[in-house]
């Protein structure tokens, strides 16, 4: 097992500044998620990880070692591709020898580690079948299984679950969680999925045009988000958003938004919000958090049409307009809302968020607790 440590590493290819100065320290044994949008710098990342991708500027060190020049075959890592890239003509066996074979492993050894790995992923049943005779799920198991039995001190993982059906993804991404568990390797995994971020991964780096926007773990990142865009990319359904002003202060300053629609200010900011008194925000708050009814203590509350109704059991994901905004709520089904209907919402004041309409960088006096902030 190993760290993988980023030192001001950077990426360039002709005039595309693909990843910029990433700072980031990865623990012995911990699952990171490396997560953001599609040509944010993720896959990249772990391509220099894996030897696969020139560092252009930098430091990268797997353990103590600086690996800036060594060649993928001598930093021991694994790899586990979106694609499952087995060989068609072996069986499961024999893929998950290949590799050691190459290596001049004893058979011995070899056998051991097969039978281990098989025995990991509960693939022992499946030896003896070629890859045309397993389901993807099975597939993806033999991808993973291949990984383990190279015994190596950091696992790369590159959206492992991507061809899988949604059913499929979540047994898998279980599994995977169990495995990691059990073998207490170093892993990183890139996604684009946030849900698969937040159930799998012990930290999430957050990142967004070749820039890490923030570290932290899954609660860490969902409770206090340190800017704009890791507020509306964690989270599911995404963060809402309205643009705001601060109206009056101390006690009596309000968020005040379009077609007057308004909410106090949040205790733990009032006793800035003289000092940001006709300053224009964006306040930001989850679907989850609201809900159809008066206003507790502590709590705001304004009017919305529902213009979709997606019932979803045992609850309902409500499409709304307020503020002349769209708005998303997930309310308890019992309310059995209707499209047209008028409902009032109440949001507990400690669940909203501040952003600078400008920056984008959240507005808290608790900035110092938050989850780790960007290495400077």
């Amino acid at each position: 097992m190993a760290t993988v440590t980023f030192d001001h590493v950077n990426k360039i290819y002709g005039d595309f500044h693909a990843v910029k100065d990433l700072n980031l320290e990865i623990g012995d044994g911990e699952f990171m998620v490396l997560v953001g949008p599609s040509g944010c710098g993720k896959t990249t990342s772990l391509r220099m990880i894996a030897g696969l991708e020139e560092i252009s500027d930098g430091t990268l060190r797997i353990g103590d070692r600086v690996v800036n020049d060594v060649p993928p075959k001598d930093r021991d890592i694994a790899m586990v591709f979106q694609s499952y890239a087995l060989y068609p003509h072996m069986s499961v066996r024999e893929n998950l020898a290949f590799g050691l074979k190459l290596r001049k492993v004893p058979k011995p050894e070899i056998e051991r580690r097969v039978n281990e790995a098989a025995e990991t992923i509960q693939l022992q049943k499946l030896l003896d079948r070629k890859p045309k005779e397993l389901s993807g799920g099975q597939r993806q198991r033999v991808a993973l299984g291949r990984a383990i039995v190279r015994e190596p001190a950091v696992f790369l993982m590159d959206e492992p679950l991507s061809n899988l059906d949604a059913k499929l993804r979540v047994q898998t991404r279980a599994e995977i969680a169990r495995l990691h568990q059990r073998l207490k390797t170093t892993v990183v995994y890139v996604t684009h999925d946030q849900v698969e971020a937040m159930t799998m991964g012990s930290r999430i780096a957050v990142m967004n045009e070749g820039l890490l926007m923030q570290v932290g773990t899954p609660q860490a990142l969902y409770d206090t988000p340190l800017n704009r865009f890791v507020a509306g990319f964690i989270g599911s359904p995404s963060m809402n958003f309205v643009d705001v002003t601060v109206d009056g202060s101390g006690d009596t300053a309000r968020l005040v938004g379009p077609s007057d629609w308004a909410l106090p200010t949040p205790q733990r900011l009032r006793g800035i919000a003289g000092d940001i008194a006709g300053k224009k925000l964006v306040a930001g708050f989850r679907p989850e958090h609201l809900d159809i009814g008066e206003a507790e203590p502590d709590s705001g509350t304004f009017r919305a049409r529902a213009d979709v109704v997606e019932y979803l059991g045992n609850e309902e994901l409500l499409h709304l307009n307020a503020a002349n905004q769209d708005v998303v709520a997930i309310v308890d089904s019992e309310h059995r809302v209707k499209p047209g209907d008028i409902v009032n919402l109440s949001l507990p004041l400690s669940k909203l968020h501040l952003f600078d309409s400008e920056t984008g960088e959240a507005l808290t006096t608790e900035r110092a607790n938050a989850a780790e902030a960007v290495p400077a």
